[in-house]
């Protein structure tokens, strides 16, 4: 008994530091100031208690692949606060019901916040969860072996459409990228991972900038409907990728 216990606290002081951290990226990128952007959502601030809830959930062990994505979806992770969140897997794979809070930011008129009542699909998010779920049943099966992050948790909207983090101005993007490469060393330093593997060219290119000499990193395809190529065979793909450890 005494050892379940001491195992229960660990895995409460682990969450509670990749919880920490969390915050701290939350408060330091929502300093910053973007002038090409029209819209800056930082859905850490606004649907913290779905990132709360995932990060209690499945933040804490060690020993996992990260898969790094890039950025929220605005019916994404923009809506539930979790990465890939898509509202329908969010709600009935995990479990989580994000309560928005108040205040939210300036609201574009195309990407309204809505939280779980969004009926719109997070393609990629569903791609992504849809496949964990079908390959590992329950989530704690899944997260035993991997743990999905966003390299930066904000979504930029720029004449009326969704915008990368590498369409910044360079003096943003520098900005930026210091707040997110320092977040990412944190959790990297916490969670010890056996490899990184980036969602995407960008988060890879991050992930290898930063762990290339002392960590294992991977490419992973990213499930996005706009990819021709990840809507014909991304589950294979995702499948030959991870295999070392699946």
């Amino acid at each position: 008994m005494a050892r379940k216990s001491e195992g229960l606290r660990s895995v409460a002081h682990e969450s509670a530091s990749i919880i920490a951290r969390t915050q701290r990226l939350a408060r330091e990128v929502a300093r910053l100031e973007f002038s090409k952007p029209s819209h800056v959502y930082n859905p850490l601030q606004y649907a913290w208690s779905g990132q709360q809830a995932y990060l209690e959930r499945y933040g804490a062990a060690s020993g996992r692949v990260i898969l790094l994505g890039m950025n929220p979806g605005p019916w994404g992770m923009a809506q539930t606060g979790v990465p890939f969140g898509d509202v329908t897997m969010v709600r009935n794979w995990f479990g989580i019901e994000t309560q928005l809070a108040r205040r939210l930011p300036e609201q574009h008129p195309k990407y309204p916040i809505l939280g779980m009542a969004c009926r719109r699909s997070e393609g990629s998010g569903a791609r992504l969860w849809g496949w964990a779920r079908e390959r590992f049943g329950a989530p704690e099966h899944f997260f035993a072996r991997f743990f999905v992050w966003n390299y930066c948790p904000l979504l930029f909207l720029a004449d009326g459409r969704n915008m990368i983090p590498e369409k910044l101005t360079r003096a943003a993007a520098e900005a930026l990228t210091k707040a997110c490469d320092r977040a990412l060393s944190d959790v990297v330093d916490a969670l010890e991972p056996a490899a990184i593997v980036g969602i995407g060219r960008y988060a890879e290119g991050r992930a290898r900038d930063l762990f290339a000499d002392t960590h294992d990193i991977g490419y992973l395809l990213h499930p996005s409907p706009a990819s021709p190529l990840a809507n014909r065979e991304w589950p294979e793909h995702a499948e030959r990728v991870l295999s070392p450890w699946l």
